[in-house]
């Protein structure tokens, strides 16, 4: 059948007749705003999903911040305990070198 058969057909009034399925408004309707408020529920959720997540990042940032003035500290003290090894380093190497000479006298 082509299509000037089928416009030939429509003009006589052909049998082929498209019936539409009935609407049923009400409940696409229905189902709509379900889906709308689950979508709401959904936004509410990853709302305080990410309001959660922002507290855990300040959280860390201050954790961050209180290591980084620790670890600062902690520095300082291994400095000045380098600088006291380094001093008895002297002095150790200063009394063998004494130790060696009166030995040898």
């Amino acid at each position: 059948m082509d299509l000037s058969t089928n416009e030939a057909e429509q003009r006589q009034g052909g049998s082929a007749a498209v019936i539409p399925f009935p609407a049923r408004p009400a409940a696409e309707a229905e189902r709509l705003r379900r889906a709308l408020a689950a979508l709401d529920r959904a936004l509410a959720d990853q709302r305080q999903a990410v309001s959660t997540w922002r507290g855990a990042l300040g959280d860390l940032r201050a954790a961050m911040a209180g290591l980084g003035g620790r670890v600062t500290t902690y520095q300082s003290e291994l400095e000045k305990l380098a600088g006291g090894v380094s001093s008895l380093n002297a002095r150790a190497t200063w009394l063998r070198d004494w130790a060696d000479k009166a030995s040898q006298a």
